[in-house]
């Protein structure tokens, strides 16, 4: 099998955040939550990153973070254009947000050829979850009448942040590990040691317990994914340009839920006890540098993570 390599989603701008979150520093040495994911898929035995940006942001990008990485990994580039469309299709008027997780990985699909970890740019996910999804990937090729993929499962408990509410994918997962559906909730805060969202605006609120299984957009696919992107887009667009042209988007786990309805893949998720760190909000902030901090003077990482 060909060696995995790891997809980065690093084209959005951070708008809660209030900058490029992806680009700033967490650690010595100029280092961001990318070096720290990029270090950890590194040492789990990924040896190729592809990031996945704006062309605009190409100079800044590789200035501030793709030279350093490159010391320690083999980085390509591709870039998310709004204007990277099917043909027949031409972007709305009005349009300026980007069509989403599933149309930013299809950007990568000349430089991908096999097996690929998707992660995001902003997000901590911890050693495990790399060592896990890479000896996935580098042991299971697709079957014949079915593809076979992964996902790695968070708790819900270890993602929340204490500064406000954060999205996630709240996943139901059969006898067999296996993912059946993820449901989006894009309002869920911290509740003790557990977690709660609301579907109405706060009036009313339901409980989450904190090992419920969540999604971190952390997925493991195969080639067959790209190739299901690129015939499923059309479709997809169509439901956009009719029910949100300006703002609606193709995401990771719509293609996800659409071919797992379809019988056409499988999706094994993998649990990971990790603790997610993420910059949601500028607050967030001093909490990542410290568990950063803390997990350096401990021995996981080294002071320069490039030497």
């Amino acid at each position: 099998m060909q060696k995995p390599v790891l997809v980065v989603l690093a084209a959005g701008m951070g708008s809660r955040y209030g900058g490029l979150k992806q680009m700033d520093p967490v650690g010595g040495h100029g280092q961001s939550i990318i070096d720290y994911s990029i270090y950890d898929a590194r040492q789990a035995g990924f040896e190729t990153v592809v990031f996945v940006i704006k062309k605009e942001m190409e100079a800044d990008f590789r200035q501030a973070v793709g030279d350093r990485i490159s010391k320690g990994m083999h980085v390509r580039y591709a870039f998310q254009a709004l204007d990277d469309l099917p043909a027949g299709y031409a972007v709305p008027n009005g349009r300026k947000k980007p069509w989403g997780t599933t149309h930013a990985v299809l950007a990568a699909r000349s430089v991908v050829d096999g097996p690929f970890a998707v992660i995001n740019a902003d997000d901590y996910y911890g050693p495990e979850a790399f060592r896990i999804i890479y000896n996935y990937l580098s042991t299971h090729a697709d079957e014949p009448d079915c593809y076979q993929y992964a996902m790695i499962g968070y708790r819900v408990g270890n993602t929340v942040t204490e500064n406000g509410s954060v999205a996630r994918g709240i996943c139901q997962v059969d006898g067999d590990g296996y993912l059946q559906d993820v449901v989006e909730r894009t309002c869920i805060e911290k509740d003790g040691q557990d977690a709660r969202f609301s579907v109405d605006g706060g009036a009313t609120w339901e409980h989450l317990p904190a090992a419920t299984p969540v999604s971190m957009n952390f997925w493991g696919f195969q080639h067959s994914f790209l190739e299901e992107a690129e015939a499923r887009f059309p479709y997809f667009l169509d439901k956009i340009m009719a029910e949100n042209p300006e703002k609606g988007e193709f995401f990771l786990p719509l293609l996800v839920a659409d071919l797992l309805e379809r019988g056409k893949a499988k999706v094994r998720v993998l649990s990971c006890d990790e603790k997610w760190f993420g910059v949601t909000y500028r607050e967030d902030k001093p909490a990542v540098v410290e568990a950063l901090r803390q997990k350096t003077e401990a021995g996981q990482y080294p002071e320069n993570l490039w030497g």
